[in-house]
């Protein structure tokens, strides 16, 4: 692969495969000739769920449209398409239905051409070992982490920065699906083997990860153009109807970032300190002045999910203007009626130890709990949402059951007759959420090479 005239050009397709993109958008990005297609897929966003249970945060139909496109469109122009983080969370069973949609396109259009297939799902065993060597840590804030930790995680992945792509092209792959990923890694790896600076490849990367999230007022997701050259890049929406600015541009350079300025990668720190937007013109925006320090020890991030239970919800709203007066006291009374509930029903019987219950109260502090500045319930309902996990669905939802009657007939001082105090939304009144999951790793492995966590797998796709 050349870069021609000393520029790298780059059409990220969106943000995230399967949220969709326009197609006139795409079309005017290939327009442009870039040098390859990239996607992220995934994201800790949605919450453990997706790596614990093995499923995607989006539909495969919304995916494999997303994929569709992609494919067709690298395969003409003859550029190679890169995907990470496939599946939301990239573990194998996520890896396994990219290959299944990507297979199942190919049949369709009639497309043949080599993929590679990145792992990123971790061995037990590996992990075990490098924990005893001393060689995974843990990052701020992190979980307990021992073995155990590991034996009973449903699932752990290493997020693989640029290298093992790098590698599955030399491999001959002119596609490639990867495991859980940097975002900025699909990105950043061809431009710097291409001769741009490691720091400005990096920050377009950061950029191009999310598609059109960079613009103004984007009204939907969309793609992102990024034509890159040794001390800068220049960033362009394909849809005309789109625009950056330096304002759009730098913001979305501190997003998701703790640090503003450090952004941590696995081969080392992109630094903004000096970073520079300016406007080429109403919709385009060049950066200049992106460094990269390279790390001393190279590291990759760990992300593990264990299941804590099933769970079950009630959904329902408040309107007495009694009960909203004294909602503290009230979620009070309830969850002490709730607790001496279940101590009756399940009377020395161990399989309902340790449940656990949450009651939200939406239009006073659902969102933020203890750390709502705002205290006085100003709104004339309130929605109540009860959440019961425990060792099985059966115990969720009898217990839930059980919650649900005593808030709904909970007693207040200002009435002596019976009251019904909460209007359920559904019949019946609970929904079964079966099994939840948690995050139970947040560390840091230190691997020989990029490469021996991350073992590439090549198919002849006909």
């Amino acid at each position: 692969m050349s870069s021609g005239n000393g520029e790298v050009r780059v059409l990220s397709a969106t943000g995230v495969c399967g949220s969709g993109f326009k197609e006139t958008s795409l079309a005017a990005g290939m327009a442009k000739q870039p040098h390859f297609i990239g996607c992220d897929a995934g994201s800790t966003d949605p919450g453990p769920y997706s790596l614990g249970s093995g499923n995607t945060a989006f539909p495969s139909r919304a995916i494999k449209r997303d994929l569709r496109l992609m494919l067709l469109a690298a395969r003409r122009a003859k550029v190679p398409l890169l995907i990470g983080s496939a599946g939301t969370a990239g573990g194998e069973p996520h890896l396994a239905k990219y290959r299944a949609l990507v297979e199942e396109i190919a049949r369709e259009e009639r497309l043949a051409f080599p993929l590679a297939l990145i792992h990123a799902e971790q061995e037990k065993a590996y992990l075990k070992r490098r924990l005893r060597e001393g060689r995974i840590k843990p990052l701020k804030p992190a979980p307990a982490f021992d073995e155990g930790v590991i034996e009973r995680s449903a699932r752990i992945v290493g997020m693989m920065g640029e290298e093992p792509y790098l590698r599955a092209l030399d491999g001959g792959a002119e596609v490639v699906i990867a495991g859980r990923s940097s975002d900025c890694a699909i990105f950043a790896g061809i431009p710097i083997r291409l001769g741009v600076a490691p720091g400005i490849a990096w920050h377009a990367a950061k950029i191009l990860e999310c598609g059109a999230a960079a613009v103004i007022s984007r009204p939907s997701p969309d793609c992102m153009f990024a034509t890159l050259h040794d001390d800068h890049f220049d960033l362009e929406p394909p849809d005309p109807a789109l625009r950056c600015t330096p304002q759009s541009v730098a913001a979305h350079s501190l997003y998701e970032n703790a640090d503003p300025y450090r952004l941590v990668e696995s081969s080392g720190v992109l630094d903004l300190t000096r970073a520079r937007y300016a406007a080429l013109d109403d919709r385009r925006v060049r950066v200049h002045g992106s460094a990269f320090e390279r790390a001393a020890t190279y590291t990759v991030k760990l992300e593990g999910a264990e299941q804590v239970g099933y769970q079950s919800i009630v959904i329902g709203s408040i309107r007495d203007p009694y009960i909203i007066r004294q909602l503290d006291s009230w979620a009070e009374r309830l969850k002490a009626r709730i607790a001496a509930r279940v101590a009756d029903v399940y009377a020395g019987d161990p399989a309902a130890e340790g449940y656990i219950l949450n009651l939200r109260l939406y239009g006073k502090d659902g969102t933020m709990g203890p750390l709502e500045p705002v205290t006085r319930v100003a709104s004339h309902e309130v929605c109540l949402v009860l959440e019961v996990t425990a060792a099985s669905q059966e115990i969720a939802t009898t217990i839930l059951s059980m919650a649900r009657h005593q808030a709904i007939h909970l007693p207040i001082p200002e009435w002596g007759g019976f009251i019904t105090g909460v209007a359920c939304l559904y019949s019946p009144a609970y929904l079964e959420r079966g099994a939840v999951y948690r995050f139970c790793v947040n560390h840091v492995v230190e691997p020989d090479d990029p490469y021996e966590m991350f073992p590439i797998e090549y198919v002849n796709v006909a």
